[in-house]
């Protein structure tokens, strides 16, 4: 198994207009994958309330923040080494009958992925390719061919059906349609939210997807942008209603955000992976 290890800085800020409910999703998962050497979670002002919220289920971690009208700031900080293994190309589709239990929820048609309404389209594109991982990276191929990435064209309105009528997205967007044409032939799938470094600026969040095949879930990236070994998931579901960074109650705007990731070499890093305990903190500042 390999390992790399990263450090994650990450800073938001708000106006608020109000009292407004703040559930960041931002933390690095707590999965096997990861392991987290240390991480602090700061709020400013100080008279914002934070508290973890932890859904039901699931490794997705939540913080929840009370904030009051104003500036609120957020900045999380974090170490972690982050562990895989080279994708096993020969990974086959399991029959449903084969599929676990927890895993039936990622066949269903979501909010963001109609995959019963583009059956047709999937099945009429890669109902012969040759079954399980060279189908799914088939699908892969097929959305960096037909569709343009492209900043600005699409909004968290946008389903798959609509970026396969417009033809252009960014990288939600493209997982989102990747998942639905693995959902319509059968293969589940899920989007998976976290921290990469780009090539170029500016920083954001990276949404990719991953797929159950060989009865393991597999990671594709179908807009090529970075490796997927280099991405430290932040949270994974069914489409984007599941794993957005920040969801709002009340009236706040966002005016920044800077989601930073580098990587960090260091052979002595790379061995307190082994089982180091988690150095946390959270400081809610003046």
């Amino acid at each position: 198994m390999n390992m790399k290890t990263f450090d994650i800085d990450c800073k938001l800020v708000y106006e608020v207009n109000g009292l407004a409910e703040f559930f960041f999703q931002i933390e690095a998962a707590r999965i096997p994958e990861h392991t987290i050497l240390s991480e602090s979670f700061e709020v400013t002002p100080s008279i914002s309330v934070l508290r973890e919220y932890l859904p039901p289920n699931s490794h997705n971690r939540s913080l929840r923040v009370h904030a009051q009208a104003g500036t609120v700031g957020i900045v999380y900080r974090a170490r972690v080494v982050r562990r895989f293994e080279e994708s096993d190309h020969n990974a086959s589709e399991l029959s449903i009958s084969e599929l676990p239990d927890e895993v039936m929820q990622y066949l269903l048609p979501t909010r963001y992925c109609e995959s019963d309404i583009m059956s047709g389209m999937a099945q009429r594109t890669f109902g012969n390719s040759p079954r399980g991982y060279s189908r799914v990276e088939a699908i892969v191929a097929w959305i960096r061919e037909h569709i343009a990435y492209q900043i600005g064209q699409s909004d968290v309105t946008t389903t798959a059906r609509d970026v396969l009528a417009n033809r252009v997205g960014v990288c939600r967007d493209f997982a989102h349609v990747a998942i639905t044409m693995c959902r319509a032939l059968n293969i589940p799938a899920r989007l998976v939210v976290g921290y990469v470094e780009f090539e170029e600026p500016p920083p954001d969040f990276h949404a990719i997807f991953e797929a159950y095949l060989g009865g393991k879930w597999v990671l594709f990236d179908p807009t090529g942008l970075a490796p997927v070994e280099n991405v430290v998931r932040i949270a994974s579901g069914p489409d984007a209603m599941d794993v957005a960074f920040a969801t709002i109650y009340g009236p706040a705007r966002m005016t920044d955000i800077q989601p930073n990731i580098s990587e960090v070499v260091s052979t002595n890093v790379m061995q307190q992976a082994g089982n180091a305990p988690v150095q946390s903190s959270v400081q809610l500042a003046a």
